[in-house]
């Protein structure tokens, strides 16, 4: 390295990245989104193999790599399998802290979807706790039309 380069400061630039972007979900995705809009319908996919019903819904499956095309609704019930409380703010968080957050395996589906704890006593937070979805008045064809799942008590 010359003496030049190697007695030169570094230069820092500070600044925020914004990036516009589009996500596209493709065929599975897509009609999961819409279901859960359109419908307040929860859609797994299933296995003709393996015979385990994904949710979220894939195009392959994990275990067998078949194709998965049967496509099945699951309840808006389920069983809280594991969960945290967030207690520090970060400007990318869906709720003000504290929240909780869960993975939650509904009624019909044999892969569990993480999504938000609303309505909840962090006191009362346990794996096992039986939960059901709650749907957001105006739904826009994503994973937040699902508000939260609440606490079955």
């Amino acid at each position: 390295m010359s003496q030049q380069t190697a007695e030169q400061e570094p230069f820092i630039v500070h600044q925020n990245l914004v990036i516009n972007y589009r996500y596209f979900a493709g065929k599975v995705g897509s009609r999961f989104f819409s279901q859960l809009r359109d419908q307040k319908k929860i859609l797994g996919i299933r296995c003709p193999k393996c015979n385990l019903v994904y949710l979220p819904p894939r195009s392959t499956c994990g275990r067998c790599f078949s194709q998965l095309k049967k496509w099945v609704p699951v309840s808006d019930k389920g069983t809280l399998q594991t969960y945290t409380v967030i207690y520090h703010p970060q400007p990318t968080y869906p709720a003000e802290v504290p929240f909780a957050y869960g993975v939650i395996r509904l009624d019909g589906a044999d892969t569990g979807i993480g999504h938000l704890l609303g309505e909840v006593d962090f006191s009362r937070l346990r794996v096992g706790l039986r939960v059901q979805a709650v749907f957001k008045e105006d739904r826009q064809g994503n994973m937040l039309d699902i508000k939260y799942f609440k606490p079955l008590y």
